[in-house]
């Protein structure tokens, strides 16, 4: 039997307390979390910053995201787990990263300005790499970033995998309505509405790098639900015809987009969000000659996850709930095909597909098509193939 891998976490923000360190900490046996980077050891002194400023609360909320991103932090909390894990920081803290042979994989968890860059450098170093969705800010930036891969492989015995976490691929109520879908028959429409809930009371709100992101909230948000909708439809989007504006101008622009696509199989859709709502929504629809599914956000006995619902033209209905558990499953998978890769290097390993670089990239594609329709007012922009 294989030993678990060694893996490090670049990154101790949020989603890394909150999701990656609690969801290792589900499947210890299979893992060995040898090291958590970030930036620096600790981000600032705190009586010093609350005493500058203490008349912004704004800065407040700022200054406790940035806080919280210190390596230290996220290291005391995954040891609760992981006692043997390593803090590191800093160029000193990457390099030794780099360099440690008995690290095989990394999960890089940062500002979606420089994940690409990171995981570049991690693939060059012969590392696998899980990235955090979004694979990259834009159609520009996933060509070059699949050109630097590209080269890194036709160097790099065994050729590194380069996955992307978009855990809406793993999510139960999205492999159920993937089955569900041989029961609706020929496409008629599709329909996807997101009414978010991105106000003050979520802690990713005061997120610089999201504020300061090409697309910004559409475009961080908006992956999950486009990987839900490519994976629900089975076709991809050729063309797109969207509308942008800004409403509310404590978001970052665009705050909704509006935007009608078509399919390579003919059918047409539409793609509805608005990143705050007062009234929190989010379904994917889709209606056939046979019957209509319908994936829709809720919970049941204190679980959130999804409904999943299938009405056929006989009149009957059938409905199951599945809560999520997206993150666990994709760090699994991921798990599975580096211990694999491994142990196959010379011969080569096909890593999940749901998992791979250009998954996330042909997410990103879709919405970047869309935030150029809007830039022209609405006129139809043809979807980067990759």
């Amino acid at each position: 039997m294989a030993s678990s891998p060694n893996i490090a976490i670049m990154g101790a923000g949020i989603f890394v307390k909150t999701q990656y360190i609690p969801r290792l900490a589900e499947i210890s046996n299979l893992i060995v979390l040898k090291a958590i980077w970030s930036r620096s050891e600790v981000n600032t002194e705190p009586q010093f910053l609350l005493r500058r400023f203490n008349c912004f609360i704004q800065s407040r909320i700022s200054y406790l995201c940035a806080f919280q991103e210190s390596a230290r932090a996220a290291v005391e909390i995954a040891r609760r787990h992981f006692p043997d894990v390593e803090c590191k920081w800093g160029d000193k803290g990457l390099n030794e990263i780099l360099n440690d042979e008995s690290i095989i994989g990394a999960a890089v968890v940062l500002a979606g300005q420089t994940q690409v860059e990171m995981s570049l450098k991690l693939l060059k170093a012969g590392k696998h790499v899980l990235q955090e969705k979004p694979a990259a800010a834009s159609a520009r930036e996933i060509e070059a970033a699949l050109s630097g891969y590209k080269s890194i492989c036709a160097k790099t015995p065994g050729q590194p995998i380069w996955a992307v976490a978009e855990n809406y691929r793993f999510e139960p109520a999205f492999e159920e309505g993937k089955r569900l879908m041989a029961e609706v028959g020929e496409m008629i429409n599709v329909q996807v509405i997101i009414e978010g809930s991105m106000n003050s009371t979520n802690p990713y709100f005061s997120s610089s790098w999201r504020r300061n992101f090409t697309g910004g909230f559409i475009l961080d948000m908006g992956v999950h639900f486009i990987a839900g909708l490519r994976m629900l439809v089975g076709s991809e989007v050729a063309t797109v015809s969207a509308r942008t504006s800004h409403v509310d101008t404590i978001l970052p622009p665009p705050d909704n987009i509006s935007a009608v696509f078509q399919l390579e199989n003919g059918c047409s859709g539409v793609f509805a969000m608005v990143v705050s709502s007062r009234s929190p929504k989010v379904v994917w629809r889709v209606v056939g000659l046979t019957g209509t599914l319908q994936i829709q956000r809720g919970s049941e006995d204190g679980r959130h996850g999804y409904l999943v619902s299938f009405f056929g033209g006989d009149g009957q209905s059938k409905s199951s709930f599945h809560a999520f558990s997206g993150v666990t499953e994709e760090l699994k998978v991921f798990i599975r095909d580096i211990t694999q890769a491994s142990l196959k290097k010379e011969c080569g390993y096909e890593a999940e597909p749901r998992l791979t670089f250009l998954e996330g990239a042909r997410d990103v594609a879709l919405l970047d098509a869309m935030l150029e329709s809007g830039r022209k007012k609405g006129a139809q922009v043809e979807v980067k193939q990759f």
